[in-house]
């Protein structure tokens, strides 16, 4: 059952959910980031950020301060933000909470977005951001990749294209609400159309359009089309009541299907990666995290 503070915020989220559906591109940017920033300032104490050139995008480490630190392990993250929004501020935000929680160095990747960079530009992003951690000395079994939203599908989706590019797979994967399938196939975007308190179909056909409009059905977009044989274990998170649910649903059932192992979880009476918010099930679920990465 959930908690009465995870009650009560839902129904405050739903409050702003008009607000939130009539912003435009650049106000759903300029919103997120700020709340990415926040989050990174309530932690600063706790984190330090090293800033890292690459060509195209933004990204920094942030390491967490006054613990031990296992300094050959590391985190890619990828954010969140329907590959429409989402800056190095933003990012910044849950990589320190990862940091903070797991005790482990994590880079924060703030890849291009669309429509200015629609698909592939993000894959190539993780990509690069991926193997400059290879580059950096880095083993590929000491990586573990953890993305929420759209960035909880491309973490599946770079190792679709690692597996093309015949390149070293990851430790982990943790995917947070993940966008999966951009062909919206789910039954989910019927049944929790209601229950959703943050999401709208209507934004999310626009922005999958702005992303990759006619790829919808590329594994690079769509993982759930993908060949899963041999990928790393995974653990996947979800809300019974976003419209993603069936989308973390049928990416777990794929990479089952493939004989790769993996774990779901979702949350009853949860929304759209309702791991970020300061609620009991979100400090619940940031703990299986960390200890699914340690083990």
């Amino acid at each position: 059952m959930p908690s009465l503070l995870s009650v009560l915020m839902r129904a405050q989220i739903r409050l702003v959910k008009p607000i939130l559906n009539r912003f435009t591109i650049q106000t759903e940017r300029a919103f997120q980031d700020n709340l990415g920033d926040m989050e990174a300032k309530s932690l600063a104490s706790k984190v330090s950020y090293e800033p890292v050139d690459f060509e195209n995008f933004e990204a920094c480490f942030v390491s967490p301060k006054g613990m031990p630190q296992d300094k050959d392990r590391v985190i890619l993250y990828l954010h969140g933000g329907a590959y429409v929004a989402g800056n190095i501020a933003y990012a910044r935000g849950f990589a320190s909470l990862l940091a903070v929680d797991t005790g482990l160095f994590v880079l924060a990747a703030a890849y291009r977005l669309a429509p200015e960079n629609p698909f592939p530009a993000a894959v190539e992003d993780a990509l690069r951001a991926y193997q400059y951690l290879i580059e950096s000395g880095y083993s590929a079994k000491n990586i573990s990749l953890v993305g929420e939203s759209a960035g909880g599908g491309l973490i599946f989706a770079l190792c679709l294209k690692l597996k093309q590019e015949g390149l070293p797979l990851p430790r982990a994967l943790v995917g947070i609400s993940p966008w999966s399938d951009l062909t919206f196939g789910g039954e989910s975007y019927k049944k929790n159309k209601k229950k959703d308190p943050t999401l709208s179909e209507q934004a999310l056909r626009g922005y999958a359009k702005a992303y990759a409009a006619g790829q919808e059905k590329n594994p690079l977009v769509s993982p759930v089309f993908g060949d899963f044989d041999g990928m790393p274990r995974s653990l996947i998170i979800a809300g019974s009541c976003e419209l993603l649910t069936d989308d973390a649903k049928m990416l777990a059932q794929r990479l089952k299907q493939a004989g790769t192992e993996c774990e779901l979880i979702i949350e009853e009476g949860m929304w759209h990666v309702y791991v970020l918010f300061k609620i009991p099930e979100a400090t619940k679920a940031l703990k299986k995290i960390a200890a699914f990465l340690e083990s």
